[in-house]
């Protein structure tokens, strides 16, 4: 059984998205539905929409920033019930049976999870269809629960920015004490700034936009660093841990070398080309250079309730449904400060 659902997406990599019609399955046991009321908008959207990363699945509604409230529960639901908010990330399912699965990380599931849009849909026999829709029906055991007291529309991009950026921080243990270097200020860095700060660390951030320098200290930065500034990076402390958030090719040597002795940089950041890395910046003080993608559901909770804690969500630019297409090309501009989310009620219209 399913019902048909309003939404966004597109036909083919060149064309733009336009209004579209999906089907959504009609909740089973242990299915929650969701009424959408905001959905942030992430550079991945993009780049599946057109078909940048080879491998999309058409029509494609993109959408894995998810925001909403229940409107319907299957018979077996423990986790939620009807008028509740809620929240669905990247992923709306995995095998669970996997040894990482297990271990609560199920974007790491050998066998791959089930992605939020461009995945195979088990119920429908079909591929999964994002948040850029009015409606999406999820197994409870991937819907999160929402902090009340927080700014929904800023909670939106948490989902995918925000676990992204809080996942390594609390993997490699930021904390007081910690000197937290953060590469870029973007939709991932800025959340960055804001989780390594509440964390209690000190964090320093590098940018190469002087404009931007007083953005980062009110984002929570102790101290900022012109990257292209030789004597400014000369002259600043070496540090314990890097988050570098950066999607264009740039000198990761340039950070690694700015680790205390153990220290790790892990990147978030997904650049088109390899990084070429200059290996004795590992060997001469044992540093390490990883990477770390989203979180498990558990710890994307976790998350929430860490942002709930400390009044932490997202910088947003609100934008109509309609205005989809233009939001891509700033955000190709970065002209956005610091992600777009979309208001679905526009959706109505």
């Amino acid at each position: 059984m399913s019902t048909t659902a309003k939404a966004y997406g597109t036909n083919a990599a060149e064309l733009p998205l336009v209004p579209l019609s999906i089907e959504r399955r009609e909740p089973t046991p242990h299915d929650v539905e969701i009424e959408i009321l905001y959905c942030g908008v992430c550079h991945s959207d993009l780049h599946t929409a057109r078909n940048e990363w080879k491998g999309t699945i058409y029509p494609c509604v993109p959408g894995h920033e998810i925001v909403g409230r229940i409107t319907k529960v299957g018979d077996h639901v423990k986790k939620f019930k009807v008028g509740e908010l809620a929240a669905v990330g990247c992923m709306v399912d995995s095998c669970r049976e996997c040894e990482e699965c297990k271990q609560g990380y199920e974007q790491y599931c050998e066998n791959g999870f089930t992605g939020t849009y461009n995945a195979p849909d088990k119920h429908l026999n079909a591929h999964t269809f994002g948040g850029y829709s009015q409606s999406v029906v999820v197994d409870e055991d991937f819907v999160l629960h929402v902090p009340e007291n927080l700014d929904l529309a800023g909670v939106a991009p948490l989902l995918c920015a925000g676990i992204t950026t809080y996942s390594p921080l609390r993997h490699w243990n930021v904390g007081p004490g910690k000197r937290v270097g953060v590469v870029g200020i973007g939709g991932l860095g800025h959340m960055a700034i804001k989780l390594a700060h509440a964390m209690g660390a000190y964090v320093v951030v590098f940018t190469t936009s002087e404009s931007k320098k007083e953005d980062a200290k009110r984002l929570g930065a102790d101290e900022v660093v012109l990257s292209n500034n030789v004597e400014q990076m000369q002259q600043s402390q070496k540090l314990d841990f890097i988050l570098d958030a950066v999607s264009a090719e740039h000198d990761i040597n340039a950070y690694l070398h700015h680790l205390k002795h153990d220290g790790n940089l892990t990147i978030v950041g997904a650049p088109e080309n390899p990084l070429p890395v200059a290996v004795f910046n590992l060997i001469l003080g044992r540093k390490s250079f990883s990477g770390s993608l989203i979180g498990g559901i558990a710890e994307t909770q976790e998350m929430l309730d860490f942002c709930g804690r400390h009044d932490i969500t997202a910088d947003i630019e609100l934008i109509n449904m309609q205005d989809i297409n233009d939001a891509y090309e700033r955000m190709l501009k970065g002209d956005v400060k610091y992600r777009f989310v979309i208001d679905m009620a526009s959706l109505k219209n």
